[in-house]
């Protein structure tokens, strides 16, 4: 496998990193999770659940990855973790910034064992600035960056987003990229390497166009003021029988053959000036147009028209769509036993290897004492760790 050289520590828990981790997992890392027995993973309790009780989320996230329920306030718990970052070289953490350095796991104390350590901290601010302890969400990292400014109706104000871009697109992704670039890095020079990822800043950083733009001339985006966030005929547009579908033709060969589909084919010269008082007659046309036919004949127009012109689907017509499927992008897991769950696969193709799938989100602690053998505990010692409950 592509990553099974690398052996990760994994204490972070909800969405960032345990996204993170689970890409890390996916392509052939062997991925450790440390789970406190009295501070349950919320995810595992979080929407639809299993016959077993515990989420379809949950059982996504923490894929491939083995539980070590272990109390990290306990002495012992503390050394089991020590005895670990000899053989796991890269340790994964969310909790808030001094939360490791009081439990004696922070980077400089574990770095004194493995000179090799590469350690990365996902938090929603970071380790430095005045915001650095401040608790927040996805919704408040994505307020703070901007991002949020330039998204939603212009009268209605910023959309709470269904999906969490400021931990996944920002904490998630980033935390990856970090830890392979350190992977590089440790392989050209033996060092290890401390990284420092802030949700805020990856969101901040994901204002790419409309940043450039700010940083650079000072000119702020406004909602439904850009060619891309609804200031344009780039946009959904509803179907006579309330679905939607997507138009982002913007390039002239898309934008002549949707006037042309429509019946409009002298707007095609509106489409062409991007200013939204030009675009304004395209745009009343086409949700005129839309409102015209229903949802499935929309789709049999479209269906052979290359015009950038998609339905908007649910998830689940998502999971049926024959582009997904013809990408594999459902794959079946192994389910602790019952019968395998479909899940979401991992989106990276590679010419030679693939990514695998172990087996769906473990019980807290479910490899505890398999974990502790591996690090030379007897017997006797493991049922006394469990009897003094340091371990689950």
């Amino acid at each position: 496998m592509l990553l099974s050289s690398l052996k990760v520590l994994d204490f972070s828990t909800l969405l960032p990193g345990p996204f993170a981790t689970m890409m890390l997992a996916d392509l052939g890392a062997d991925v450790l999770r440390v789970e406190a027995p009295n501070r349950a993973d919320l995810t595992r309790h979080l929407g639809e659940k299993d016959s077993d009780g515990v989420s379809y989320v949950h059982k996504t996230l923490n894929r491939s990855k083995r539980s070590l329920g272990l109390d990290l306030k306990s002495p012992e718990a503390i050394e089991i973790i020590k005895k670990l970052v000899m053989d796991y070289d890269i340790v994964v953490e969310q909790f808030r910034p001094g939360v490791m350095e009081r439990l004696g796991l922070d980077y400089d104390a574990l770095k004194a064992i493995n000179p090799a350590l590469i350690y990365c901290s996902v938090t929603g601010y970071g380790q430095t600035g005045p915001y650095k302890g401040r608790a927040g969400h996805d919704i408040n990292y994505l307020a703070i960056s901007g991002l949020a400014s330039y998204t939603g109706k212009k009268h209605e104000g910023p959309l709470p987003v269904g999906f969490q871009i400021a931990d996944v697109a920002g904490g998630s992704m980033h935390a990856v990229t970090g830890i392979l670039a350190a992977v590089v890095h440790r392989t050209q020079t033996g060092e290890g390497q401390y990284l420092d990822i802030s949700m805020t800043d990856a969101a901040f950083a994901l204002n790419a166009m409309a940043g450039a733009e700010a940083a650079g001339a000072g000119v702020d985006a406004v909602r439904e003021s850009m060619v891309l966030n609804g200031g344009s005929f780039y946009n959904h547009y509803e179907t006579k029988d309330g679905r939607y579908f997507s138009v982002g033709g913007l390039e002239p060969p898309f934008m002549k053959r949707l006037c042309d589909v429509i019946g409009r084919p002298e707007l095609f010269e509106n489409g062409l000036d991007y200013s939204q008082s030009s675009q304004a007659p395209l745009v009343d046309a086409l949700k005129t147009a839309f409102k015209t036919k229903d949802f499935a004949e929309w789709q049999k127009v479209f269906a052979e028209i290359d015009a950038c012109v998609e339905p908007t689907l649910s998830i689940n017509e998502a999971c049926q769509h024959e582009q997904i499927q013809a990408r594999n992008m459902i794959v079946e897991v192994e389910n602790n036993n019952a019968a395998p769950i479909k899940q979401i696969a991992c989106p990276i193709k590679f010419s030679s290897g693939e990514a695998q799938y172990k087996f769906t989100g473990a019980t807290l602690g479910k490899h505890s004492e398999q974990v502790l053998s591996e690090c030379g505990y007897s017997p006797e010692q493991i049922d006394a760790l469990k009897a003094a409950k340091v371990i689950k």
